[in-house]
């Protein structure tokens, strides 16, 4: 294993996301510690034993212990943090995240770094439609994808390690992509989804509707319960990709609808068992 268990492991942002890996990465012996605003979820984090210390501020001695640090944080919070606390660093110290996009991230994050730090991208492709240090679990990783989006300035060291820690954390997919093939892909099998959720959510403005569903729409518009906050966010710093993923969704519906304006019966029937082969590949993992 490249990760030595006497490393001392950092969380930046003690949410849903920050306190899985902690929970996961304390089972090993990893010293674990964590900085968040909130001292209830720190405080929570503490009873439960996810974490080893922690403070609602930059705590100057937790920042330069961590050998690894992993940012949990909205991407401009991230960046912002970086501008104001980096010089805490320690010499050395291995910078990770779980941010949803890359483009607009992982190459403005390196810029920034000062040079004896190394900054490697990463996305485990795992949530909840809950939030928060009290509804962690690291059961979310389990059989979930991890995706490495390391650049030229990456040592295959970091990248290594990047990737040991999604192994760690219990991942069954491990992938390396660039920020930008990232972002499209992303853009589709994630944000994408989320907008249809959002929109099929919004359509139709019949009350009651909860009275009356199957689990069809139960299961589609899962994240429609969303984070407005987090996922606005998400959704303007990949927009150029989104959009593209929107035009070819549009473009598909599109097609369907014309299909049972039309009567097109053969032509719909072959498009629903393209459909089905591809859905079967999801089953096969």
């Amino acid at each position: 294993m490249m990760i030595d268990v006497k490393k001392k492991i950092l969380i930046v942002g003690l949410g849903l996301i920050g306190g899985s890996y902690a929970e996961a990465l304390k089972r090993y012996g990893f010293r674990v510690t964590a900085i968040t605003r909130s001292q209830r979820s720190i405080d929570y984090a503490l009873e439960r034993g996810m974490i080893d210390a922690g403070a609602s501020f930059v705590d100057p001695e937790l920042v330069s212990e961590a050998d690894i640090v992993v940012f949990a944080l909205y991407p401009h919070i991230f960046i912002e943090w970086l501008e104001q606390n980096q010089h805490l660093l320690k010499s050395g110290a291995l910078l990770t995240d779980v941010t949803g996009v890359k483009g607009s991230v992982v190459y403005k994050v390196q810029e920034l770094l000062r040079p004896d730090c190394e900054f490697i991208g990463a996305h485990p492709m795992a949530g909840r439609e809950v939030y928060g240090v009290e509804n962690a679990t690291s059961r979310i990783f389990n059989g979930a994808n991890y995706i490495v989006t390391p650049t030229a300035k990456n040592t295959p060291e970091a990248i290594e390690v990047c990737r040991e820690l999604g192994l760690l954390l219990g991942f069954a997919n491990i992938c390396e992509l660039s920020p930008e093939e990232h972002d499209e892909m992303i853009g589709f099998v994630s944000q994408l989804t989320h907008c249809i959720a959002v929109s099929l959510m919004t359509c139709n403005d019949a009350e009651h509707i909860e009275q009356f569903t199957g689990d069809s729409f139960r299961d589609l518009t899962r994240i429609a319960k969303i984070n407005d906050l987090m996922w606005s966010e998400l959704f303007m710093s990949n927009k150029k990709a989104l959009l593209d993923q929107m035009d070819l969704f549009s473009a598909q519906f599109s097609r369907l609808r014309n299909m049972i304006a039309d009567g097109d019966v053969d032509g719909m029937r072959e498009m629903m068992r393209y459909s089905s082969e591809r859905r079967a590949k999801f089953d096969k993992h």
